[in-house]
């Protein structure tokens, strides 16, 4: 029985996640590539709908306790057996450090759900690897510190850009019990990581890409007539950094002889405000809100659209996208692409190439909106061109090798 039992752990902030396909893709390409794991999340899902994707995972998923004084017994009784551990003492000095610069409720329970964490994994655990480096990488970093064992993460892009410097370079330094590796997925992310670490080697750039096997050939889209009726579609969370504010503001200033609508696909806590904003503005009977979807339902979104729309933005806490997944999803159904030149958007996008980057302003995106609607062949062109970049450098299975052989060189055998 114990033979059986996995050498690798991953750790996920919520399992599963409609928002986080690009995850479900990369632990269910690792366990193709022969990495057998479970997951540990520190979130219960609160999504009502699931991907095919998820159904996908084999192994167990177990869930930490999202809140201390929800399970009490069982924290204190991983406490008890966790200082019994030979690396408690040590994991709960670095705890303490960052708890003097971090003085919040979050940081005490991920020291808590690290000693669950510590106490409940198998005995044959040898490798630790979380999904983001902030909350995640904090459990991981106490619980392999208690049990003496390596770790590693996956950076996306909240948790860089609103993660503390000092948090984050202490976590890149082996003098600091850092993490063995670190992948993150763009370029942008990589050099900073890069400048916080001992040692550059210790940041691998890895892009997400795309698993195209999940996805249709793209439909033989018809010519649209430049004075048609144009269809435009985004799917993104309801948050700050997607610009859907502004892209409503955007809609309003369009030509009236534009026979526009716009389909958005995902949930959010900014839905009530941004459908009030829409109706204020006169334009809610354009608009369908669709709320959160699975994967399916997206692709066949993405198939019956004219352009998707992404317009990306630093938000005032420093939080911005990486490389949203959802822009290759759009290039692998020849759907033309309107972004902005946010983080690690460009990339990807090459404005007047594979699509537009427009400014994030209202005025510069209902311009760009319009010249895109009046000119479906100079479009298509670049829909096919973003394809062709697709097909050629942003496939999974490149990233996936990587990881993989750094995950086995810590001791997570593959089968």
């Amino acid at each position: 029985m114990t033979s059986k039992q996995p050498k690798l752990a991953v750790l996920v902030k919520g399992w599963p996640r409609l928002s986080e396909t690009f995850i479900a893709q990369e632990l269910v390409a690792l366990q193709e590539a022969g990495h057998s794991f479970d997951i540990w999340s520190l979130r219960h899902p609160t999504d009502v709908k699931r991907h095919p994707l998820h159904d996908r995972f084999a192994g167990q998923v177990h869930y930490l306790p999202e809140y201390l004084y929800d399970e009490p017994q069982r924290v204190w009784t991983a406490r008890s057996k966790a200082q019994a551990l030979p690396g408690y003492a040590e994991a709960y000095r670095v705890w303490r450090a960052d708890l003097r610069r971090d003085p919040s409720h979050n940081r005490i329970r991920r020291f808590g759900q690290a000693c669950v964490l510590a106490t409940e994994l198998p005995d044959p655990t040898r490798v630790l690897y979380a999904h983001f480096m902030h909350t995640p990488s904090s459990v991981a970093r106490y619980a392999a510190i208690m049990r003496g064992l390596p770790w590693s993460f996956s950076a996306h892009a909240k948790d860089i850009w609103t993660s503390p410097d000092w948090e984050k370079a202490e976590k890149l330094r082996a003098d600091t019990h850092g993490a063995a590796f670190g992948a993150t997925c763009t370029a942008i992310g990589a050099e900073h990581l890069r400048s916080l670490a001992d040692t550059p080697s210790r940041v691998d750039l890895i892009y997400h890409g795309l698993d195209l096997s999940r996805f249709p050939a793209p439909p033989d889209r018809a010519p649209r007539a430049p004075n048609g009726s144009f269809h435009m579609l985004s799917v993104g969370r309801l948050v700050e950094k997607k610009g859907f504010d502004r892209l409503i503001d955007a809609f309003s200033m369009l030509p009236e002889t534009l026979d526009w609508h716009w389909t958005h696909i995902g949930g959010g806590a900014l839905g009530a405000a941004l459908q009030n904003r829409a109706e204020a503005a006169g334009i809610s009977q354009r608009i369908t809100w669709r709320g959160a979807c699975d994967q399916p339902e997206v692709i066949a979104a993405m198939r019956a659209a004219d352009l998707f729309v992404l317009p990306s933005r630093i938000a005032e806490d420093g939080d911005r996208d990486g490389l949203p997944n959802v822009l290759m999803e759009a290039a692998s159904q020849l759907l033309p692409i309107l972004s902005t030149p946010v983080s690690a958007i460009p990339e990807f996008i090459e404005t007047g190439t594979h699509g537009i980057l427009s400014d994030d302003d209202p005025a510069a995106l209902a311009a760009a909106i319009s010249d895109l609607a009046a000119d479906p062949a100079q479009t298509a062109l670049m829909a096919t061109a973003a394809y062709d970049r697709l097909i050629a450098d942003f496939r999974m299975d490149p990233g996936i090798a990587r990881l993989s052989n750094r995950l086995s060189a810590l001791g997570a055998d593959r089968s």
